[in-house]
């Protein structure tokens, strides 16, 4: 067991235990989570509160651990569960970073320094305290991808639905998954060489529109290659589907306040999500941040055509941010939020503030796609992207929780991190973590409340 990890784990169980002794009673989406955990507990599984909108694995999971460990279904006791999954993080963690680094994974039980530090993610961190369905949900998407890339697909399939009990977006990440696998194994597998069957997939920085086009061209010659591995996660998808059939749509309760809505910025939100929250790894850029400045610069205005492209691009943004941008009446009414005053003093500060924001976005976009393509095929670099929009594009509120896993996804696509970069990601990801623990335990305002993500 690593030091950095031993130290990461004093520390959530010193500030769980601070929680709870400063906020006693259920907060926020505690109480519908909560007292739900605590009928399951008590042996009511026909008991639901129909305000609840996700499945009931969280609550199980509080079950199983209720009877193993004779546990009692308290608040700090159910808080326990998430924070357990918390200290699991950077087990699954170092998998999915060795993954993407193609590195054989040196021990289960000794997570990388790398791993721990983006456990320390703002988001997955605070979370992690509160009973919340964000980091079992995370922990279960990453153990999928882990198994899914070992070759071990019916075990990923299994894992990925679990994911589905906890989120029912997950079942996207459970496809990723698969999909991952089956690019980076068509990636080194070795062919003969008068095999004609192969996947068109250049290396990404190299790659131009017309290889997209060919890439899909290509792609029915290797469908027999990889139809034998999805038949485990067919068996999940058949099981959502039904799912769905039997609860009429994907939202559990509440459907009122959760209509599926085309919200197109959600996904520019994203890229600048990433781009706060990650610049220590983009910084780590083979030419260091300037580089990446001018790189970006040249991919978006190195030349005529490029130019007009990302004005046409630019023009299109501008498009949907005008007829797709999205006033959530739960964002706009609860100030208890960091992202109300997001909205409120970025946002709405001028009706030109969410154009000047669109190179923003377009910026944010290249590089990450330039850093995390370095070591990545074309395919492998947008595929993420297109996981990410069926998962963004149907959610009318602006909730950082929904891009959780996928930056983690993100960040963990990035190779040859310096050893200065993972100590500058931690010490920006403590610094956040503090400001925003100590505002929530301490800084309460009064007829408003404690402020959260």
């Amino acid at each position: 067991m690593s030091s950095t990890y031993l130290v990461f784990a004093v520390i959530c169980v010193t500030i769980l235990k601070e929680l709870n002794q400063i906020v006693g009673e259920p907060y926020m989406d505690e109480p519908f989570h909560i007292p739900q955990a605590q009928a399951y507990c008590q042996g009511e599984y026909a008991k639901w509160d129909p305000k609840i909108t996700t499945p009931p694995g969280l609550y199980i999971m509080s079950l199983l651990i209720k009877k193993v460990f004779l546990f009692k279904c308290t608040t700090p006791m159910l808080r326990l569960t998430t924070t357990l999954t918390l200290l699991g993080l950077p087990f699954a963690l170092s998998g999915l970073l060795s993954y993407h680094k193609r590195e054989r994974l040196r021990s289960i039980w000794t997570p990388s320094n790398e791993a721990v530090v983006l456990s320390m993610f703002p988001i997955a961190w605070f979370f992690g305290f509160l009973y919340y369905t964000e980091v079992p949900s995370l922990l279960t998407v990453a153990l999928t991808v882990v198994a899914a890339s070992q070759g071990n697909h019916w075990l990923a399939a299994f894992i990925g639905l679990l994911s589905c009990t906890f989120r029912q977006t997950n079942i996207v990440w459970v496809l990723y998954a698969y999909a991952s696998s089956q690019l980076m194994m068509l990636r080194f597998k070795r062919l003969p060489k008068d095999e004609t069957a192969r996947l068109h997939d250049p290396p990404a920085l190299n790659a131009t529109p017309a290889d997209t086009f060919q890439s899909i061209l290509s792609f029915p010659k290797i469908l027999p290659q990889i139809l034998p591995a999805f038949i485990p996660y067919a068996v999940v998808l058949a099981a959502f589907g039904a799912f769905v059939i039997w609860n009429g749509g994907i939202v559990l309760g509440d459907k009122s306040n959760h209509i599926p809505t085309l919200h197109v910025p959600q996904v520019y939100y994203f890229a600048a999500f990433c781009t706060f929250f990650g610049w220590p790894i983009l910084f780590s850029y083979q030419s260091g941040p300037v580089g990446l400045a001018l790189d970006v610069w040249k991919r978006m205005f190195g030349g005529k055509i490029r130019s007009l492209v990302s004005v046409l691009i630019m023009t299109f943004m501008a498009y949907t941010v005008k007829n797709f941008t999205i006033h959530h009446p739960f964002l706009l009414s609860d100030n208890r939020h960091y992202t109300f005053y997001v909205w409120k003093r970025i946002f709405m500060a001028h009706p030109a503030a969410p154009y000047l924001l669109i190179p923003v976005y377009l910026a944010s976009a290249w590089a990450w796609f330039l850093r995390v393509g370095g070591d990545q095929t074309l395919l492998q670099n947008l595929l993420l992207p297109v996981f990410v929009i069926p998962t963004l594009l149907p959610t009318p509120l602006l909730e950082p929780r929904y891009f959780l896993i996928p930056y983690v996804l993100l960040r963990s696509q990035a190779s040859n991190v310096p050893g200065w970069s993972v100590v500058l990601e931690g010490l920006w990801y403590a610094a956040i973590n503090a400001g925003t623990m100590y505002t929530f335990l301490y800084l309460p305002r009064e007829g408003v409340g404690r402020f959260m993500w």
